[in-house]
């Protein structure tokens, strides 16, 4: 039994990890959610993948939250699509995923260091030549069907540079890409 705990949900860590508590209440949460009536759901596959925890010493693992919440998001995603399957039916879900990566490659298929906006000379940003080259992956797997998983795009780095890409920008092209798989799958 630690800090009151009989048996921890993830392994902690010695060093800082994510706050408990707030790791425990968000998964009670995402758990009610689930077990709901689709329909009633005020938690989303994208909730889920936005969400965030304060670090705090001897934490939980993060490595082992953020699995956790991959496979919470892929449950999330596979619901959500199911619902929208049977109320507006596969041609109407395929069309609007097919829309979304349309706007996406769109963005994606621009010329390197001219595919997001840059952030000032004076803060930094995601390094463009490494964005670059993960979005000529992307257009690869969009426009040819080379393999490239949903766990891929999750787990990209970009090193920080100043006057690189603003990161906002980049990260929901990241997320719309994510939920497109998501969606396809």
């Amino acid at each position: 039994m630690q800090n009151g705990r009989v048996s921890p949900t993830f392994p902690r860590t010695d060093r800082t990890g994510y706050d408990m508590d707030e790791v425990d209440a968000f998964l009670e949460l995402a758990r009610k959610a689930y077990t709901a009536e689709p329909e009633s759901v005020e938690l989303t596959s994208r909730d889920i993948r936005l969400t965030s925890f304060r670090m705090r010493r001897r934490g939980y693992l993060p490595a082992a939250v953020d699995g956790a919440l991959e496979r919470l998001e892929d449950a999330f995603a596979a619901r959500e699509r199911e619902a929208v399957l049977a109320r507006e039916g596969e041609e109407a879900w395929f069309a609007s995923a097919r829309e979304t990566a349309q706007v996406v490659l769109d963005r994606l298929d621009r010329p390197d260091g001219r595919r997001f906006r840059r952030v000032s000379i004076f803060t930094t940003g995601y390094h463009p030549a490494d964005v670059d080259r993960f979005a000529r992956r992307l257009v690869e797997y969009f426009q040819h069907g080379r393999p490239l998983s949903v766990q891929d795009v999750r787990s990209v780095a970009f090193r920080p540079r100043r006057g690189g890409y603003l990161e906002a920008q980049v990260d929901l092209v990241l997320d719309a890409v994510t939920e497109i798989m998501l969606a396809v799958r």
